[in-house]
């Protein structure tokens, strides 16, 4: 053994350290952590754009059950925003800012924990209830008297709302937290006191609904004539249509790429500077498209379901009973859209009721739907975020992508590469543009569950 500090045995060959200085490197291409599959824009069928706007022609609906109040959180108590009141059904078309300030003010804040009583059927409504967060199950007792589940509300919907237009009126249903709830409460003496003082939003109450009959989608019935015989008078109708339909604009994501002349001139080999980093930036552009179809706030898949297609975790994480209730709010669905860590806590929940999800095409699967990865979708501090359901392709009404047919300089579908030139500077400039847009053709093409918990 050679002692600590003493000369090693002699050298009688090249050393690794010095052939390196005349070898060739094997290199790779630069790499980006940020890079995800993209597995929204690899699924999504996309719609090929003649001009910037798609206009989603629908028959004419009217109002058939309540929107989701808004709730203002930026204080140290949430409170109503006033306009979303006129969400509900019996504030509909309510334009009296006023009103609906004095009626916001009447709410107050409390909180209630998980199996209390907030309404039982037959007895007097005395409050009027929005749900700000949390879960309630509202139960009927049916023909063999036994209590069964007809709906579980979430964030934003209501119980109550009868005290607006019945002195009267008396709970259909027993309602109860299944969860601890944060709930925003109005007694009903103060709600009689604000109508006895407030004449036009009494008048509104007391006005008749819209007539004709409608079906669940609120859309005006077709009259139809079936299973007669002889020489039976028809009816006749016609298809109405929405007279202010959906359009949705394509939205974009821009950058401007520098690259000095001197590198594109001199290290272009073996890889070419300016191709890695147009691709590189092409990348970025990309998860940001996809991004912006998740939750951009106005023209993201979040932003535009439709309130009859939000159902809240019974209990916060996501249970099989859950996805299976989101699944039975459309038909063919065609895949799940979840975080990774919402794809986990699902798994969890499986194993915990001894079931074992399956797997179509390497994914998760629930139902035989399987489940992709989107970490687009976020996830809040308090660990709670959203499960997407949808049903793709224009030919079923479902949900499409939306892109320019053709743009000047492109580089990709969607996608246009600009020079704008060369600086002072020797520097040349690229301009790179994204132009991307999602539309919903019928709004039970998309669903979400809501509140998921991913921490337990």
């Amino acid at each position: 053994m050679t002692p600590p500090g003493s000369p090693g045995p002699p050298v009688t060959s090249l050393e690794r350290r010095a052939a390196r200085n005349l070898a060739t490197t094997t290199k790779t291409a630069p790499r980006s952590a940020s890079t995800t599959p993209r597995w929204l824009l690899r699924e999504l069928p996309w719609k090929a754009l003649e001009a910037g706007t798609y206009r989603v022609n629908r028959r004419r609906r009217r109002p058939v059950r309540d929107g989701l109040v808004v709730f203002d959180r930026t204080g140290p108590e949430p409170r109503v925003v006033p306009a979303g009141l006129a969400r509900l059904l019996p504030l509909a078309g309510f334009a009296g800012g006023a009103e609906l300030d004095s009626l916001a003010a009447v709410f107050e804040p409390s909180e209630v924990d998980a199996g209390s009583l907030l309404a039982e059927q037959g007895t007097p409504v005395e409050t009027f209830v929005l749900i700000e967060r949390g879960t309630v199950t509202r139960s009927e007792t049916g023909d063999f008297g036994v209590p069964a589940v007809t709906a579980l509300l979430g964030p934003g919907e209501q119980i109550g709302a009868d005290l607006l237009t019945r002195a009267d009126a008396r709970w259909a249903f027993t309602a109860r937290a299944q969860t601890r709830c944060r709930l925003l409460t109005a007694p009903a003496v103060r709600v009689r006191e604000l109508l006895d003082t407030a004449p036009a939003l009494r008048e509104h109450l007391a006005a008749a609904p819209p007539g004709g009959r409608v079906n669940k989608h609120g859309e005006s019935e077709i009259a139809l004539a079936s299973g007669h015989s002889g020489e039976t008078t028809l009816p006749a109708g016609f298809a109405d249509y929405d007279p202010a339909p959906v359009e949705y604009d394509l939205t974009l994501a821009q950058t401007r790429l520098r690259v000095h002349t001197r590198v594109a001139d001199l290290y272009g080999e073996p890889m070419d500077q300016t191709r890695e980093q147009v691709r590189l930036v092409v990348e970025a552009l990309r998860e940001q498209q996809e991004r912006d179809l998740v939750a951009h706030p106005e023209c993201g898949l979040l932003a535009n379901v439709d309130a009859a297609q939000r159902v809240p975790a019974r209990t916060g994480p996501p249970t099989p009973a859950d996805l299976d209730e989101l699944l039975s709010r459309r038909r063919s669905t065609a895949f799940f859209l979840a975080h990774p860590r919402a794809i986990a806590a699902f798994r969890r929940c499986c194993t915990a009721a001894g079931l074992y999800p399956g797997q179509t095409r390497g994914h998760t699967a629930w139902r035989g739907v399987p489940i992709l990865p989107s970490d687009k979708i976020p996830v809040g501090a308090d660990g709670a975020t959203s499960i997407l359901a949808l049903r793709t392709g224009a030919d079923d009404g479902g949900v499409v992508g939306l892109r320019p047919a053709e743009l000047p300089d492109q580089l990709e579908p969607g996608l246009s590469l600009r020079r704008e030139g060369i600086d002072h500077s020797a520097v040349i400039t690229y301009q790179l543009s994204a132009y991307h847009g999602v539309a919903v053709l019928v709004p039970d093409a998309l669903g979400v569950l809501d509140c998921v918990e991913v921490g337990r």
